[in-house]
């Protein structure tokens, strides 16, 4: 029934609106609260900090069909509730969850996750924003890059050292809200892809904010930016699924209608087993995904299995894009088609959430660990 009602929700009322938010870089707001009314921010959330109650399972299903549409359409969901409620879900304390929560899942306010900075990408230990105590508060310096929903969000958690000296375990989080004196946020960032997801660049000058704004304790926040990363690329592999799965099917569609001496390009071989390889790929990843949802419902850690599968799906989707290009030919390469913008779009997904070289450490550590 999820499922359903979310691919009727996405082929009535945000497909028609991909080639607007394409062209203007932005979703409108009405479409935000469109996405709220259907209870896709909280799909992932327990019903006690005001989600659905859908489980990590029922989420990757929604996803899966929300990403039929503009990939920017789940990637504000996915930096507002993904990453940025997913954070203080896992660190709390309850005060923190109790006055976001309830906004974030319900989008009255966006969130945003500020990891990553210029010097500090795939190495998050290697944070240079620093939180300095100050009686019964915290001064924050430094600045953050690459920030999903950055220019429109209300909330930020952002991830600091309180002690450089201590690396991982010096991490520490904050929740700042827009507006906190000493926050600047810069443009927003041009791309090559993702047009509609703003991203943009925080600056900190002696930020003050209170010390119960802080997620979890001092020192806990490489632990809570991990355990939220793990949901985070296990949603980012489920959108990989479904914007290949159409990809598919539009490739499959085409080739039967392209004709080419004299016949359908379909019955060429070569198409074939581009198709043939596409399908049994998406398959794995999908099977992948719902397994690591699965077990994450039934309370198991899975930083492999969500490692395993965002490099497999994301890596599935680069070449399933590119052979959708292939196969619809020069239209594929035209704007004409959305074709072109799922290629460019696809892009990022290796790239973004850890990079597949870090998912590949991140499987290689857990094993040995186990060996």
């Amino acid at each position: 029934m999820l499922q359903r009602s979310v691919r009727e929700f996405v082929d009535g009322r945000l497909a028609p609106l991909e080639r607007e938010i394409e062209a203007k870089d932005e979703i409108p707001r009405a479409v935000i609260d469109a996405m709220a009314g259907m209870g896709l921010f909280g799909l992932g959330f327990s019903e006690e900090v005001g989600g659905q109650g859908f489980g990590k399972l029922g989420y990757c299903v929604a996803v899966e069909q929300l990403a039929r549409a503009n990939a920017s359409l789940w990637n504000v969901i996915g930096g507002s509730a993904g990453l940025c409620g997913t954070a203080i879900d896992v660190g709390g304390p309850d005060a923190l969850r109790s006055r976001y929560l309830p906004d974030l899942l319900s989008a009255r306010k966006i969130g945003a996750y500020g990891l990553s900075e210029p010097g500090a990408g795939s190495d998050a230990g290697g944070l240079k924003t620093v939180a300095r105590r100050d009686g019964d508060s915290y001064v924050i310096d430094g600045a953050k890059t690459f920030i999903t929903n950055a220019p429109i969000a209300d909330v930020f958690v952002i991830f600091t050292t309180v002690d450089p000296s201590k690396g991982n375990k010096g991490i520490t989080a904050f929740v700042v809200e827009r507006g906190t004196k000493g926050l600047e946020i810069g443009p927003n960032d041009e791309k090559m892809g993702l047009h509609g997801s703003t991203t943009a660049q925080l600056y900190f000058n002696g930020l003050r904010v209170p010390a119960s704004q802080r997620v979890g304790e001092e020192g806990e926040g490489f632990r809570i930016a991990l355990g939220t990363l793990d949901a985070g690329r296990l949603g980012l592999a489920a959108h990989s699924v479904g914007i290949a799965q159409r990809l598919l099917e539009a490739s499959a569609q085409y080739a039967k209608s392209r004709v080419q001496f004299g016949k359908p390009i379909a019955v060429n071989q070569a198409i074939q087993w581009m198709l043939a390889d596409a399908a049994t790929e998406i398959h794995a990843a999908r099977l992948m995904v719902y397994d690591a949802a699965s077990r994450a419902d039934r309370g198991e850690r899975i930083t492999d299995r969500a490692a395993m599968a965002k490099l497999f799906a994301t890596e599935m989707l680069g070449r399933i894009a590119d052979a959708a290009v292939q196969i619809h030919g020069g239209m594929g390469y035209m704007r004409e088609l959305w074709i072109e913008r799922a290629y460019r779009d696809a892009r990022i997904t290796r790239i973004y959430e850890g990079t597949s070289e870090i998912q590949r450490m991140v499987i290689a550590g857990a094993l040995l660990a186990d060996s």
